[in-house]
């Protein structure tokens, strides 16, 4: 027990924690930063993140309403009809708005959706167009590569053509100048 003593300095303060001063938040900025001093003595601690709220929905309407009240509650009946009146009228207003903000939610969600749609075929559209361009271009570029290759193989073929005429009047010149030269008609 003397070590437990020894260990606290304080009696009552486990862990030898020191005692924190009780600090009043004035404003919400004093209030935050108590908070994130507090997260911060302890960084290996988890933090508390809370979860998103759940929305709202308003009860469902009851399937069989037994004493049904129109808005002449409030001028003929008992004090305490209008407040029930009042109270039913407003939870059905909210109920309506509430459907009204679903169905208008689901339309944004399913207009961004067709225009997503919209704007991938376009692109795709886009992207054929430019994908058959390219190949007519690779097309294109291929037929003058083989004409190109035509060509040249076509003039080799009449250099080779050539060359071998000019052997073969280089063979007869050489044929022309071994023969005997005379002149006609002379002795």
């Amino acid at each position: 027990m003397a070590a437990h003593t020894q260990k606290n300095n304080k009696p009552g303060k486990p862990g030898g924690k020191e005692a924190q001063p009780l600090i009043i938040a004035k404003t919400p900025a004093e209030e935050q930063r108590l908070k994130l001093e507090r997260l911060m003595r302890n960084p290996d601690k988890a933090a508390p993140i809370p979860d998103r709220p759940k929305e709202w929905n308003p009860r469902a309407p009851p399937e069989f309403v037994r004493d049904v009240m129109g808005s002449s509650a409030g001028a003929g009946a008992g004090s305490g009809e209008f407040h029930v009146y009042r109270h039913l009228r407003r939870r059905e207003y909210q109920r309506q708005d509430f459907l009204d903000k679903i169905s208008e939610k689901l339309n944004r969600d399913q207009d961004y959706l067709d225009k997503v749609e919209q704007n991938r075929r376009e692109a795709e559209e886009r992207t054929a167009k430019r994908r058959k361009k390219r190949e007519k271009l690779k097309q294109k570029k291929l037929m003058a590569k083989k004409k190109k290759v035509e060509e040249q193989q076509e003039e080799e073929k009449k250099s080779s053509d050539s060359s071998e005429e000019e052997q073969e009047e280089e063979e007869e010149k050489e044929d022309d100048a071994e023969a005997p030269s005379f002149i006609m008609g002379r002795k």
